[in-house]
């Protein structure tokens, strides 16, 4: 049976790696590295990435592809103030740290309403 990312993820979850230990793991892992970049180039051919987008993002799903697809769509638009922090703020989920971002965004939320 063929390997996934996901499940090259999970064997080293399950051996109890988190954080930056389980992204040290599978970036050492040549199995995975070879998965991922077989998936990078098939989805690529889908979606033209920016190269800035292609360093600064993990996208190591279909999911991370159509998210930033959408972004893409959206980013052509004419948006809100409003709706522009949001599409920014989304953005910064497909980052491997994307709970500083987060923070900040909530942070800034509530001296808002503070």
């Amino acid at each position: 049976m063929k390997k996934s990312l996901q499940k090259i993820e999970d064997y080293y979850y399950r051996k109890g790696l988190r954080g930056s230990k389980l992204r040290q793991a599978t970036e050492n892992d040549s199995e995975y590295l070879k998965i991922l970049k077989e998936k990078k180039n098939r989805l690529t051919k889908t979606l033209k990435i920016k190269a800035s987008d292609r360093k600064k993002y993990i996208m190591s799903t279909d999911h991370d592809y159509e998210i930033l697809g959408k972004i893409y769509k959206l980013e052509d638009k004419k948006l809100s103030k409003h709706d522009r922090e949001l599409v920014k703020l989304i953005r910064t989920q497909l980052e491997h740290h994307w709970r500083s971002p987060i923070n900040t965004f909530l942070d800034n939320l509530l001296n808002k309403y503070t």
